[in-house]
């Protein structure tokens, strides 16, 4: 029996009723495809500032660090929220993603026919829609230097974030984007501001160095601004995007839109071991979540939806435990799901009986073990 060891961290909010639900399909998984999923849990976000003081322990990050994967609820919360900078929830988030190296996260977004009537789109621009998102994750504004709030001589205040990239950075994105894209349509788009950022610029320049290596996928470039309108006008075009921090944060929220609830979207953030060319990820640390937030105002409620949690659970069994049969289940169990119409609060139409949190968990789980 193979074993793995997991890191759970469920966080703040909804954080923990989501992974409750999560962790029970990872264990039936485990159970029936002979793994053993080690499981360790700690605090971060909210949670760890309340019971240590701190966003992210020494300890828990140490646990991070020797584990083959993350397991992440969510952090954050009104409650916290006056704190200063650098004591928030949410830098227990940064601080995971850089000290485990995770540069790349990818952020599927496909649409469930059974939940078209839930988007606010057509149904017509949303058919067929199955879209990758991979979000340099360790670079940019979010990053860069320098960084801070000074008061100038005259009293007045000056805030300054920095776009930085290096070759290396993008290099490493750009050949686990084409990776992807191998697998997939062979279609690969680029995102940036090249016509007035030099940093980004310097992003399409690279990614153009790469796509030699990669001579059947399709290269493409778009500025940001385009694609936030096409996303919407057309997004069917779309198979894989890559491009920086700060605006695949904004494209890949903007894109979980079209599935009609942010509830449903999964995501990966992925570091290499070895290599840095081609997809080989299996083996290197990676950290999976839900790309919503803790949603407080719903917290202890019943009413969160576990779906993206669950999906994270496939996507973890998928690229860091190389188990794309269990992974494929999970999927398909979903989508089962979804099909018979057992839906939660946020994705129910008018007339339909919402499951709670549990009971959305143990429909899933009972479609495994059919």
């Amino acid at each position: 029996m193979k074993s793995y060891n997991v890191s759970v961290f469920p966080g703040d909010g909804i954080g923990p009723e989501i992974v409750a639900e999560a962790v029970k399909v990872l264990k039936f998984t485990g159970e029936k495809y002979g793994a053993s999923f080690n499981l360790t849990y700690g605090d971060v976000g909210g949670a760890s500032i309340d019971s240590s003081g701190v966003p992210l322990t020494d300890a828990v990050l140490a646990d991070a660090l020797k584990a083959d994967a993350v397991l992440l609820g969510a952090v954050g919360g009104p409650k916290w929220e006056s704190m200063g900078y650098e004591i928030r929830p949410e830098r227990a988030l940064l601080a995971l993603r850089k000290e485990l190296g995770l540069f790349a996260n990818l952020r599927p977004v496909k649409i469930y026919n059974a939940l078209i009537g839930a988007s606010t789109l057509k149904p017509e621009v949303l058919a067929g829609v199955d879209i990758m998102v991979v979000r340099e994750l360790t670079g940019g504004l979010y990053f860069g230097e320098p960084r801070g709030v000074e008061t100038l001589a005259d009293g007045t205040k000056r805030g300054v974030n920095t776009l930085v990239y290096t070759t290396a950075e993008i290099e490493r994105i750009a050949h686990t984007s084409f990776a992807i894209a191998q697998k997939r349509g062979k279609k690969l788009l680029s995102v940036d501001k090249a016509n007035v950022l030099e940093c980004t610029e310097l992003w399409r320049e690279v990614v153009e160095e790469v796509s030699a290596s990669y001579p059947d996928v399709e290269l493409s470039h778009m500025y940001v601004d385009n694609c936030a309108m096409q996303l919407i006008r057309d997004p069917g075009q779309f198979d894989v995007i890559v491009t920086e921090n700060t605006f695949g944060d904004i494209l890949s929220d903007e894109a979980s839109m079209l599935t009609g609830s942010i509830g449903m979207l999964a995501s990966a953030s992925m570091g290499l071991k070895g290599e840095v060319e081609g997809l080989n990820h299996a083996n290197g640390r990676a950290m999976y979540e839900p790309i919503h937030g803790s949603a407080p105002d719903i917290a202890g409620t019943g009413k969160a939806n576990p779906i993206a949690t669950i999906l994270s659970v496939a996507m973890m069994l998928r690229y860091s435990f190389d188990m794309n049969d269990a992974a494929d289940e999970i999927e398909v169990a979903v989508e089962a799901v979804l099909d018979r119409g057992s839906r939660t609060a946020d994705i129910a139409e008018s007339g339909v009986t919402a499951l709670s949190c549990t009971a959305m968990g143990e429909e899933i789980l009972k479609e495994l073990r059919k």
